[in-house]
């Protein structure tokens, strides 16, 4: 890699832009056990950034406008190979906000994807699974849609390529009557697995549960053969070794996923060697790419494995893809975000019987044709 980064030398940041994208859902994406409507997309900021040299990268801030505008005075001037290396990724913490951006712009300086500039060997396509079967069967509130609504989306998930599904669950939380909420998320499960019995199950609480409800809820879908149980409650290492004794015994197929809400390494850690996580899940943004790529050499030294959380947006599930593709022994899965982003070109990914192929093209492959100002330009 020596040869990439006296590559990267040549080139000196010279211009920062802050630009937004809109990330566009192809339905009302409804509740989960601790917040309701998640809505129909939103606006994501980004920074493009061009070098002394005329290449140019993008990505998703991983952290504030406000920092991100900040730090951009900071690296104005500086050259590419003092704030990136191609075995690590950014060279200081500092950057974070510019994590996915330099990332893009390494790769296409160098001509290569940034999975292959992770690893060589990288594969060119990755499991996923549809992150988007949300609690759709309580809304609209005045005149809720049913079980039948959960159903149709999952049909149209499976319509578009996705053979993987994760079920939000933890009704009883927040949106219905404890016990009957808890009965209602059984009955989801049960009628989806009856309804797509080829499909993989996953389900996700949110840590909307305590351990007597998760317990509770794997007794009731025992005949369903879960892939993993995301987030089943906040991390307690009593109530894990409650929930994970009582999987080894009744459901040993199925993996608890955790540390995307709550993303403490050394917690995550000390779980990971009480064998009570299987996958571990920090945000590919709020935790990091770089850290991420830092995380899967011990998960990959270790045996672990994980899933990068990408919830939010399509691009996000793309950067993730590289990932995967740099490790496929120690990402199972990604998470996949439905729909559009409007003024990106996604078109190189494709999703084919629950498979995501990437594009053989620099950087993240996603080119950016439009994208509107929204702040201060260096």
């Amino acid at each position: 890699m020596d040869s990439w980064n006296q590559e990267l030398a040549k080139h000196r940041i010279a211009h920062i832009e802050f630009l937004y994208f809109r990330a566009r859902y192809p339905r009302l994406h409804g509740f989960n056990a601790i917040k309701g409507y998640h809505g129909f997309g939103g606006d994501v900021p980004i920074a493009r950034i061009t070098t002394s040299e005329g290449a140019s990268g993008w990505g998703v801030l991983s952290d504030t406008l406000s920092e991100a505008q900040q730090m951009g005075e900071q690296l104005q001037g500086k050259k590419l190979s003092d704030v990136f290396a191609c075995e690590e990724g950014i060279r200081d913490d500092n950057y974070k906000a510019f994590d996915l951006a330099l990332h893009d712009l390494a790769g296409c300086i160098l001509n290569i994807p940034v999975a292959r500039m992770i690893n060589p060997d990288a594969v060119s396509w990755v499991k996923i699974y549809d992150g988007a079967i949300y609690m759709n069967d309580l809304i609209p509130e005045k005149r809720p849609a049913g079980i039948e609504k959960i159903l149709q989306d999952c049909a149209d998930d499976i319509a578009l390529g996705h053979r993987t599904l994760k079920i939000k669950i933890g009704r009883g939380h927040m949106f219905m009557e404890h016990d009957a909420g808890l009965e209602r998320d059984i009955q989801v499960v049960h009628r989806v697995h009856e309804e797509f019995p080829w499909i993989t199950l996953m389900v996700d609480a949110n840590d909307g549960y305590s351990v007597d409800d998760a317990i509770a809820f794997l007794e009731g879908v025992k005949q369903v053969p879960l892939y993993w149980f995301e987030e089943p409650m906040r991390e307690n290492a009593a109530c894990f070794r409650k929930l994970k004794s009582f999987i080894r015994e009744q459901c040993p197929q199925v993996r608890i996923a955790d540390g995307e809400s709550y993303t403490d390494i050394p917690l995550l850690t000390s779980q990971a060697e009480q064998g009570l996580l299987d996958v571990w899940q920090p945000d590919v943004c709020g935790y990091g790419f770089t850290a991420w790529r830092k995380l899967l050499k011990m998960l990959a030294k270790k045996g672990y494995v994980g899933s990068p959380h990408a919830w939010g947006y399509v691009a996000k599930t793309n950067c993730c893809a590289h990932l995967a593709a740099a490790y496929p022994q120690h990402i199972p899965y990604i998470e996949a975000v439905l729909g559009d982003c409007e003024g990106v070109d996604l078109s190189g990914y494709q999703l084919k019987e629950g498979m995501l192929h990437l594009p053989d093209k620099p950087g993240f492959g996603m080119d950016l044709e439009i994208a509107l100002e929204i702040g201060k330009t260096f």
